[in-house]
């Protein structure tokens, strides 16, 4: 098996739950005592926590690429960052290091491909709902997306915020997903992309209008795959 570099704590939730889906399949595969060979570094969040300014952006890329290049001094052969915001910079991380880095959103849009997903529609915080970084690489491989709308960004980017990235999970926010993908199914979106790495603890893929394509599930499936050589 390969061994992976994980650069985690973005959140903490999320990167448990990118830590037991790779574990769950590489043991699927290679038999009950396996496990992944993995070398994770959890990121202090604070400092990484609602950027905004090109600024803290620069910060970003360089705590980013700081801690892939550690990782590959200590012997990862390929890099997975576990959130989707952080691949605005993905780009500038890449420079730092000589070993691939599995793209969130390349996965999703082979994901989505395979499954014949042809038109969908976005949920994540704002700059991953707003910006080109990560709807330019699914426009790319010929995936039609809806334009965001205003209202559906400030409720998500509120909930991931100040409930899922933190472990909350609220029955109402629950609700409140459930109406925006109905609504967005009326809209004529064919599919939803969870781009959000904590979304998939308020909802739930098979209880919903549309087939939801879970950005976090989807990545880890790629490591897994990656690590045992599939990928």
């Amino acid at each position: 098996m390969r061994k992976l570099g994980l650069i985690g704590g973005m959140s903490w939730v999320s990167t448990r739950g990118y830590y037991e889906d790779i574990n769950r399949i590489v043991q699927k595969a290679k038999g009950p005592q396996s496990s992944a060979p993995l070398l994770i570094e959890s990121l202090d969040f604070a400092p990484l926590y609602r950027l905004s300014t090109r600024e803290d952006w620069d910060k970003a890329a360089k705590a980013i690429g700081e801690s892939a290049n550690r990782l590959e001094t200590a012997g990862a052969e390929a890099i997975v960052i576990a959130a989707n915001s952080m691949h605005c910079i993905v780009d500038r991380v890449a420079e730092a290091i000589s070993i691939p880095i599995l793209h969130i959103a390349d996965c999703v849009a082979d994901a989505m491909i395979d499954a014949g997903a042809k038109k969908a529609a976005i949920l994540g915080t704002r700059n991953v709902m707003l910006e080109e970084f990560y709807r330019r690489r699914l426009l790319a491989r010929d995936i039609e997306l809806l334009p965001p709308q205003m209202d559906i960004v400030e409720t998500i980017d509120r909930i991931v915020y100040e409930e899922v990235m933190l472990g909350k999970v609220r029955r109402q926010s629950e609700r409140e997903l459930r109406t925006i993908i109905t609504n967005l199914e009326k809209d004529g979106a064919e599919a939803v992309v969870l781009a959000c790495t904590e979304l998939n603890l308020i909802v739930h893929t098979d209880a919903n209008v549309l087939p939801i394509f879970d950005g976090a599930e989807i990545h880890a499936v790629a490591a897994a795959r990656w690590i045992l050589g599939e990928g």
